[in-house]
């Protein structure tokens, strides 16, 4: 057995979703020993997740958000849902500026990836 594949029993988490089932979901991790039982030695981790929609279909996009209860995640959804979309933008733009500036050599074919038949557009 590979044991690359076994699981950290001193890094365990709970998880639970909550939606609004309009803009988004958050997931809040739990930090738990061994047991099961809360381990108060690390903090809950709060993270967030949205959909854009783009000409090729949903792209999910998640992020982290700031707080330390469910109340102070969700205040803070809006402002960090804008700045990953904010961001994956740019990414997506940085991407399709290196797909557009490969040079292709007649016979190998089309830059796989973005853009062309089936490929993410970008407006």
């Amino acid at each position: 057995m590979n044991d690359e594949l076994k699981m950290d029993p001193d890094a365990l988490w709970r998880e639970e979703t909550y939606t609004d089932q309009k803009i988004g979901t958050i997931r809040v991790l739990t930090p738990v020993k061994r047991d099961g039982t809360p381990d108060p030695a690390r903090p809950v981790q709060y993270i967030g997740q949205a959909s854009i929609y783009t000409p090729a279909g949903a792209l999910p996009i998640s992020f982290e958000l700031a707080g330390k209860s469910l109340d102070e995640a969700c205040a803070g959804f809006a402002e960090a849902a804008n700045k990953a979309v904010d961001e994956t933008m740019e990414q997506l733009r940085e991407m399709r500026r290196q797909q557009a500036s490969q040079i292709v050599v007649p016979g190998q074919g089309a830059p796989q990836g973005l853009g062309g038949k089936g490929g993410l557009q970008i407006p």
